[in-house]
């Protein structure tokens, strides 16, 4: 079809779109994350254990609907419609919460833009999939996670300028003006969707028939592994928690993010297409290494060099992570069965994150940071490991 065939820097105009909407989104959702652990923490006094217990939860809320979603959307062929819904639930989610009051409204409102992002997530990554040519998902994803990451560069450097620029009033106010304006960029994101992404799940011709795939024996192994990776992966809160343990304010701690999310997006876009030659398994392998390393970067931090190495480590690894996973089970999948396939996936990685970021929360508040990253290494090295079990697709 011509509108399959339309390009743009070598990716389908359809891939192209929905990365300019995760950029928008991402600007808005990064607006309000790097001042969360210190909304959690000074406006509404939680703990440390219950401060990364809640920022887990939030982490893995979203997780526990994308293989629902993503298998109804393969049942009615429609991706968009899904797409929308979710991305509209979190830019409401967002904004609303200028409005919190308590640790448990605050979780309620995260929770319903996690849900948001539930429904969107795995629809979103099967429509990147029908739309990519045959052989260059990893290059779809990785241009995808990039825009993305982009819009979680813009995000910080934005809400460090409305920083600046609401310094004469209460930081408790600052942070609620933030919340609201977060959700400008969101629902620019909307009309993208509205006026320009194109359906392709009605070019399936196959109905799902069963998840075939889901049996697979080489899958269930690989989600397995999966898990086991998900429990090193520690919320974000936890590397900005860090900088404050050495002394850098809630200003320079932003800073601090704002260069993992721009490593991020540096390398997600080249370390996609190169994993489609290089073999998508091995780049997963390559990522727990990456992530084993970062974690011992945070352990041993106590300088600004090593922490900035951490960092950039960190970056490396996320970008690996989020993105050649959801090409390696695109390629696996059967076209008739993608959504369902990909939301299994990012349904095991969000069962586990939530006890990952409850133990390094535990571990933090009865001992310190360092066991919390030391946990998070030694999860990664084992699957490492066990990545060597997994066949290349």
């Amino acid at each position: 079809m011509e509108e399959r065939e339309k390009k743009i820097f070598g990716i389908s105009w359809n891939v192209f779109l929905l990365g300019i909407v995760s950029f928008l989104n991402d600007m808005s959702s990064e607006m309000i994350m790097p001042i969360m652990p210190s909304y959690l923490m000074e406006v509404l006094g939680t703990g440390k254990l219950l401060g990364g217990s809640v920022m887990g939860a939030i982490e893995s809320m979203s997780s526990l609907f994308k293989v629902a979603f993503g298998y109804v959307s393969d049942r009615f062929r429609k991706r968009k419609a899904f797409v929308f819904a979710g991305y509209a639930l979190s830019t409401l989610a967002k904004g609303a919460l200028a409005f919190t009051r308590y640790w448990w409204d605050f979780l309620l409102l995260r929770a319903v833009d996690r849900i948001g992002k539930g429904v969107r997530t795995a629809p979103r990554d099967a429509l990147i999939a029908e739309s990519s040519e045959k052989g260059k998902t990893g290059k779809s994803f990785g241009f995808h996670r990039m825009m993305d990451t982009l819009g979680a560069v813009a995000g910080p450097l934005v809400a460090i300028g409305l920083i600046e620029l609401l310094k004469s009033l209460p930081a408790e106010t600052a942070y609620r003006y933030i919340f609201l304006l977060s959700a400008v960029p969101g629902a620019i994101s909307l009309l993208v969707i509205i006026l320009l992404v194109k359906d392709r799940g009605g070019e399936v011709k196959k109905k799902i028939k069963g998840i075939s795939t889901l049996r697979d024996r080489n899958l269930q192994l690989f989600l397995a592994v999966v898990a086991i990776g998900a429990l090193g992966r520690y919320s974000y809160a936890f590397t900005m928690w860090k900088a404050q343990e050495l002394g850098y304010s809630v200003v320079q701690s932003m800073a601090f993010y704002a260069l993992f999310n721009l490593i991020y997006a540096l390398s997600a876009y080249p370390l996609g297409t190169y994993s489609d030659t290089f073999g998508k398994k091995r780049m997963i392998t390559l990522g727990f290494g990456v992530a084993a390393l970062a974690a011992l970067a945070f352990t041993y931090a106590r300088d600004l060099y090593t922490l900035i190495a951490a960092f950039v480590l960190y970056g490396i690894y996320i970008a690996i992570e989020d993105t050649i996973p959801r090409a390696y089970m695109a390629d696996l999948a059967r076209e008739y069965e993608k959504g369902t396939i990909i939301g299994a996936y990012h349904t095991v990685f969000g069962i586990f994150v939530l006890p990952a970021s409850v133990i390094a929360g535990w571990l933090w508040g009865s001992y310190s940071l360092a066991y919390a990253f030391t946990f998070a290494a030694l999860m990664n090295f084992v699957a490492m490991l066990l990545m060597a079990f997994v066949r290349e697709q």
